[in-house]
């Protein structure tokens, strides 16, 4: 299969690459012109880099390419930045007038990353088609707004669209501030940790696994909403718990007295849709923070 990703250089879109190509399909990436080429990607097999960004894409060489499908991974995700930058805004412009000329050049499959935190969020399981929409941050809202875009093109044009929901990923490589990595970081320094709020339970999706999934996503053919977690919530403090106790320091972790409420307390996929194509993950919480662990 012929692909075209965005984000390739991102944590979700790099990991994708390396397991598409692995699976020998043909992956070819949009680098920005000022970005060096990443030293991992030396001497990757079916890999093509093109250079541009979407605002200014070098379509008479992508067209030569003829990908079949594209994954639009690319988006910003810095944490304490993304969730309110005005960049969400330019982002839904940008990306459905790229998508618009790819699939104006045969591209007949799309594959859009959402989040789930479009969700409007509740103590239940949350569920493709059925659980209420509600985003409460211009990063979730602007990738609401896309999806919505998204389906009126894929509608009008013919071609098939997946939009992803994208539930907690972690792992080797993600950005030192968050959960996981930023824990063993305060952990390995000795510094005490009060949990605000301990018992707030998320769907945490090893990064190797969401990647998988998204290559299920693909290699299935797969169009409509689909969510991209586990089915299985994890507290806060069972991860801080796990990470100290890997690292022989349990005594660090403590929680605040009384906890504080999360508006987002409880974040977990149905992930029933996703298993139906056949995926499976790799990784439990025990697993997946050894290979973390290991990577730093």
């Amino acid at each position: 299969m012929k692909i075209f990703l965005t984000g390739a250089t991102g944590f979700i879109g790099g990991n994708f690459l390396r397991q598409a190509l692995e699976n020998g399909h043909e992956v070819a990436v949009l680098l920005n012109p000022d970005r060096d080429l990443p030293h991992e990607w030396n001497g990757l097999n079916g890999l093509r880099v093109f250079r541009g960004t979407l605002e200014i894409s070098p379509f008479d060489e992508i067209s030569k390419f003829s990908p079949q499908i594209c994954v639009h991974s690319a988006w910003i995700a810095t944490p304490g930045i993304y969730l309110e930058s005005p960049e969400n805004v330019k982002l839904v412009e940008s990306s459905r007038n790229f998508i618009a000329a790819l699939t104006g050049m045969g591209v007949r499959h799309v594959v859009g990353l959402g989040t789930c935190i479009e969700y409007r969020m509740n103590d239940t399981l949350l569920v493709e088609d059925l659980s209420p929409i509600e985003p409460t941050t211009l990063y979730a809202q602007c990738k609401n707004e896309l999806h919505s875009a998204l389906r009126v093109d894929a509608s009008k044009k013919g071609f098939a669209l997946c939009w992803a929901r994208v539930f907690y990923p972690y792992g080797p490589g993600e950005h030192p501030q968050r959960l996981c990595t930023s824990l063993i970081k305060k952990f390995r320094a000795g510094e005490k940790l009060v949990l605000k709020t301990p018992n707030s339970t998320k769907d945490y999706i090893h990064i190797h696994d969401l990647g998988s999934a998204l290559l299920k996503v693909c290699e299935s053919k797969f169009h409509g909403v689909l969510n991209l977690g586990t089915g299985e919530g994890i507290t806060v403090r069972t991860i801080a718990d796990t990470i100290a106790k890997k690292l022989g320091r349990p005594d660090l972790v403590d929680e605040a007295s009384p906890p504080q409420p999360d508006p987002m307390g409880y974040v977990v996929a149905d992930a029933s849709r996703l298993k139906e194509l056949g995926w499976k993950a790799k990784f439990d919480v025990e697993s997946g923070i050894d290979s973390l662990l290991k990577s730093l």
